[in-house]
């Protein structure tokens, strides 16, 4: 498996401790996300996350 990432321009990201970041060009190399919610009921962008998030290297 290689390091290297493809960036899905759709999908951006800032998140540079993700490791499906691609910090060059600011987004993911999945090629699609999950996003969840961290309250039964959000109403502000705080209440949401990317359930697809997986810790990586700086």
């Amino acid at each position: 498996m290689t390091d290297r990432k493809t960036c899905n321009t759709s999908i951006k990201c800032s998140v540079d401790t993700c490791a499906y970041n691609d910090r060059a060009q600011n987004c993911c190399s999945l090629n699609s996300i999950k996003v969840g919610c961290c309250d039964c009921s959000p109403t502000k962008c705080e209440g949401t996350e990317c359930a697809s998030f997986k810790l990586g290297a700086k």
